[in-house]
């Protein structure tokens, strides 16, 4: 895994992964249930669709939107195994330790976070 510093400094080089702001009925429904449910969401959504050593439709099985944990993973990369191998040196075709899901978790709750901090959700 890298450091989650040098992986944010990346992302923000990409002109696709940059892009991506928390707006709309996402940000909506991140400030009415709150940050702790939505990062359970996460991490249901990384041992439900990720986890597994070849999920079935990697990177087809994040949609782009219709919750605010979508649109942080496709902005960090965490929104398939090939993406978590690129960005996070994460490999695919093994199944992902307990501690590789906190580190998902960990990047998708900066990523929230700094949403927030910015204003740009709401």
């Amino acid at each position: 895994m890298r450091d989650i510093h040098e992986v944010f400094a990346a992302l923000g080089r990409s002109r696709f992964r940059s892009r991506f702001r928390l707006a709309g009925k996402e940000a909506e429904y991140l400030e009415a249930k709150g940050l702790p449910v939505i990062l359970d969401h996460a991490r249901d959504f990384v041992m439900n669709r990720l986890a597994e050593s070849n999920p079935p439709n990697d990177g087809k099985q994040t949609p782009m939107k219709n919750h605010p944990v979508f649109v942080a993973q496709h902005a960090t990369g965490t929104c398939c195994r090939k993406c978590l191998e690129k960005w996070h040196r994460i490999p695919w075709g093994r199944p992902l330790s307990e501690r590789e899901i906190d580190y998902v978790v960990s990047v998708l709750r900066r990523w929230l976070i700094q949403q927030q901090a910015c204003g740009l959700t709401g």
